[in-house]
């Protein structure tokens, strides 16, 4: 199992420089999770991938796990639109982003899975900050859905479409579901769960 480094918090790039020396990182650990998935991509072999100091890689990332987090928050935010646009069919318009998203996964399973994977471990020891951002993604899908204003009903359903389609997701990431199934299921729980929205 990955380590987590204790007592010591990730610094953050704040010149120019320093962010694409950070960009540099998370681009390689991402080449390399793809490649290897998490118990096998070593911290050395970013750095050099990255063509950064182990030091570096250290100073910014503390431990795997942080790593490949952050390459999930980084991932994830490439999603984030600042704006709400109208939706003529909230559950499609869920739907084709969560299937969107499922499809590009699909794609580096070993990655994916390293992700997941740290996600987890660092929620289960408490590593909030480098931990996947659920209100952030919660936003995003809550977009997709078209919704300016969010009620507590809201919340609720997307916090269970979330959950749903989580599930959904590390079935087919594992080989349970084919990406056909997967996608069905997950317009079918949009449509259920966001069908209160549309009366």
């Amino acid at each position: 199992m990955p380590r987590i480094a204790e007592g010591r918090p990730a610094a953050k790039p704040s010149s120019s420089v320093q962010k694409d020396r950070y960009q540099r990182i998370l681009r390689a650990a991402a080449k390399l999770g793809a490649e290897h998935g998490l118990e096998h991509v070593q911290m050395n072999d970013v750095a050099k991938q990255a063509n950064v100091a182990i030091a570096t890689l250290y100073r910014y990332f503390p431990s795997k796990v942080d790593l490949f987090s952050s390459v999930m928050r980084w991932r994830v935010g490439e999603y984030d639109q600042p704006e709400v646009v109208a939706v003529a069919d909230p559950a499609a318009g869920v739907a084709d982003l969560l299937i969107r998203i499922s499809r590009e996964m699909a794609r580096m399973p070993k990655l994916s899975l390293a992700m997941i994977q740290a996600n987890s471990q660092a929620y289960a020891m408490g590593s909030q900050e480098s931990a996947f951002d659920d209100v952030r993604f919660a936003r995003i899908v809550q977009r997709a859905a078209g919704m300016s204003e969010v009620t507590e009903e809201a919340e609720r359903q997307v916090r269970l479409i979330i959950s749903c389609w989580f599930g959904t997701l590390v079935s087919l990431l594992n080989n349970r579901f084919s990406i056909e199934d997967a996608e069905d299921d997950i317009r079918a729980a949009c449509a259920l769960l966001l069908r209160p929205l549309e009366d």
